[in-house]
């Protein structure tokens, strides 16, 4: 069987991507994440079925050990906004550092290992449409953006086997990983977790089309609406969250989200697409049910002002 390393498995991505993987048959599956409470809660399931290592990709006996016979990496683990636009060197010296780390002991101990490395579409800073020449447009102060080009220039200098993969507004459960900091009006392409999940796993199959190439992933004219209207059916479905508060009140909506021109590109080589926003919404009301009542009855201000405000502009 081959093998793979999934990076960040407690995520909301990589959890389920570990999901696709082994509905696969396939591969040997090793998740690596630190050890948290969390962490230790999700990935109990597959503690069976794969290989789970709590660590961090900082230290350099653990990644040289873990990728020396990997035929596959799959690297999520990331610091996110908004807490990686609050601490400057957060995302420096954990998501840099760390793939740096896994970049050095892939070269010495295996060079053949195809790399999968999960970027940004935030690159491209506050414009309406990109595809991947657009030009890149990144403000000083955002932090992740600049630590994301960064790791992907480090790629494509160090690694021969690679691809780099750009993500927009990821659509996941639970929902308290959702992005706030995005300007209401802007036309959002997401994706939902699951179509991620499932195109990370495609792209191990399809490794001589991606191989040494950057592309931007999307959902699609399904997944596609005005961020606004988004946020109003997450606000509405999970309610109101501590996060969302203070994202409005001191975080910057420097979370840039876009259409993609060419992200059919990438789903014409690894079919990926299978979901929708309804679909999404759907899903949250099938995991959120009876509960979260007094956070969905103190968002109702919030969702009359995403609405109105839509409709007045009409």
């Amino acid at each position: 069987m081959k093998k793979v390393l999934v990076t960040g498995a407690a995520g909301s991505i990589g959890l389920k991507t570990i999901k696709y993987l082994l509905s696969e048959g396939k591969y040997e599956i090793t998740a690596l994440d630190l050890r948290t409470k969390n962490s230790q809660k999700s990935l109990k399931r597959y503690r069976r079925r794969i290989n789970i290592i709590y660590g961090d990709i900082n230290d350099p006996v653990l990644i040289k050990a873990l990728v020396k016979d990997q035929d596959y990496i799959i690297h999520l683990a990331s610091v996110m906004p908004p807490l990686a636009d609050i601490k400057k060197d957060l995302s420096e010296f954990v998501e840099y550092n760390g793939t740096e780390n896994i970049i050095k002991a892939l070269n010495f101990y295996n060079p053949n290992c195809f790399f999968v490395y999960a970027s940004s579409t935030t690159l491209y800073g506050n414009i309406k449409e990109a595809d991947i020449k657009s030009k890149i447009n990144i403000t000083p102060l955002d932090y992740y953006s600049n630590t994301k080009l960064k790791i992907e220039n480090l790629i494509k200098k160090k690694l021969s086997n690679y691809t780099i993969i750009r993500l927009p507004l990821i659509l996941c459960h639970p929902a308290s990983a959702f992005m706030y900091n995005v300007k209401l009006n802007n036309l959002t392409e997401a994706l939902t977790d699951n179509d991620a999940a499932y195109m990370f796993v495609s792209a191990l199959s399809h490794e001589s089309e991606l191989n040494g190439k950057i592309f931007n992933a999307g959902g699609g004219e399904s997944q596609t609406a005005l961020y606004r209207e988004i946020l109003a059916n997450v606000l509405e479905i999970y309610g109101l969250s501590f996060k969302y508060l203070l994202t409005i009140l001191f975080i910057d909506k420097n979370f840039y989200t876009h259409t993609y021109l060419d992200s059919d590109k990438l789903n014409d080589i690894l079919d990926y697409r299978s979901d929708s926003l309804s679909s999404f919404y759907m899903r949250l009301k099938r995991a959120v049910k009876k509960r979260r009542v007094l956070n969905r009855f103190l968002a109702k201000p919030f969702i009359f002002f995403l609405r109105r405000s839509k409709k007045v502009k009409k």
